[in-house]
C-alpha cells in the first residue's frame, strides 16, 4: 500500500521552503535546512534568517537537521590553527540547531582517495586520521549531546563504504552516526571503481540515520532528480527495507523549484511516497 512507502523529505534553502512550505507541513516530512552552513555569513544576517526559520516552521512538527558547514576545511585537519576555525564554525550551527529545534547536523568525511590508498601501506595512518577527528570534535560532539542533536558524517570522496562508519563506532558514543550521499557514492563508483551505492547502505547498517537522495552520471556531481542519472534506485531502496530503521530520506537537487519532479519518478517507481 502507498502509505507503507516511505516517506521523503527534502535539503532546502529558506527560500525553497518557503515555496514547498505547504508540501513540507502536509505531512510533516523530515526537513534539512541548508542556509547556516556558509562561512562568510555575518552574524547579524545570522539572526534574521534563524527569524525566518521559525516563522516559516510554524506547525512543523517533523524531524528537523541543518546541514552543517563544510567549506573550506576538512575534519581529519593537523594544522592547530585552523582546528579552533573548524570548531567555531561547527559550535555556531549548533547553536542555530538550539534555536530551531533541530536534532540532526550533517558533517563531512575526512576521508578521500588519496588518503585512503595510503592506509594499506602506513595502517598507522588510519589511526593517526582518526584521533586527529576526535581532537577536533571532541567540544562538538559535547555540545550536540548536549542538544539532543545528532553529527551525521557523510560521504564525499570515499571509496571504501566502511570507513566512515568505523569513524563514527571508533568516535565511541551514539551523538556521531552516519548519513550516505548517494550521487557521491555513484560518482565513485562511476568514475573510480568503489562499490555500488546499495553496497554503501548494506555497509551503513543500523548506524545510517540519514540519506541524501540525488542522481548522478558518473561524471560529475550533479544532484539531478532521482531518474535522470544512472542510479539503480531499486537496489538503493531494497537495501533500505532492509535496516532496522528507515533513516531520513532526504532529497537534495539543484532543482530544488522542481522538486516533485524527483518525488513522482520514486512514486511511479513503487518506491516512496
Amino acid at each position: 500500500m502507498t502509505k507503507d512507502l516511505p516517506l521523503l523529505g527534502a535539503a532546502l534553502s529558506l527560500d525553497m521552503l518557503a515555496h514547498h512550505q505547504d508540501w513540507i507541513l502536509a505531512d510533516q516530512r523530515d526537513l534539512e535546512l541548508q542556509s547556516f552552513c556558509w562561512p562568510n555569513t555575518p552574524e547579524a544576517d545570522l539572526v534574521k534568517m534563524t527569524a525566518r526559520a521559525k516563522g516559516l516552521l510554524d506547525g512543523y512538527t517533523g524531524r528537523l537537521g541543518l546541514h552543517g558547514p563544510f567549506t573550506g576545511f576538512n575534519i581529519d585537519c593537523a594544522d592547530p590553527a585552523i582546528v579552533e576555525v573548524i570548531r567555531t564554525r561547527m559550535l555556531r550551527t549548533l547553536d542555530i540547531c538550539a534555536d530551531l529545534e533541530a536534532d540532526q547536523m550533517v558533517i563531512h568525511s575526512p576521508y578521500t582517495m588519496w588518503k585512503e590508498s595510503d592506509l594499506d601501506a602506513h595502517p598507522t595512518k588510519g589511526v593517526m586520521q582518526i584521533e586527529r577527528v576526535r581532537y577536533i570534535l571532541t567540544p562538538v560532539i559535547a555540545r550536540a549531546q548536549e542538544l539532543g542533536v545528532t553529527l551525521v558524517i557523510e560521504n564525499v570522496e570515499d571509496l571504501a563504504p566502511r570507513l566512515r562508519v568505523d569513524l563514527a563506532a571508533a568516535l565511541n558514543t551514539k551523538t556521531v552516526k552516519v548519513s550516505l550521499d548517494t550521487g557521491h557514492a555513484q560518482f565513485m563508483h562511476r568514475r573510480m571503481g568503489a562499490p555500488p551505492v546499495d553496497a554503501f547502505v548494506n555497509a551503513a547498517g543500523a548506524a545510517l540515520q540519514h540519506v541524501h537522495l540525488q542522481d548522478v552520471d558518473g561524471y560529475g556531481d550533479r544532484h539531478w532528480h532521482p531518474g535522470e542519472g544512472t542510479i539503480a534506485w531499486h537496489s538503493v531502496f531494497a537495501a533500505l527495507g532492509h535496516l532496522p530503521k528507515m533513516p531520513r530520506l532526504i532529497l537534495e537537487v539543484n532543482d530544488e523549484a522542481g522538486l516533485h519532479k524527483g518525488v513522482q519518478y520514486l512514486a511511479d517507481q513503487g518506491l516512496a511516497r
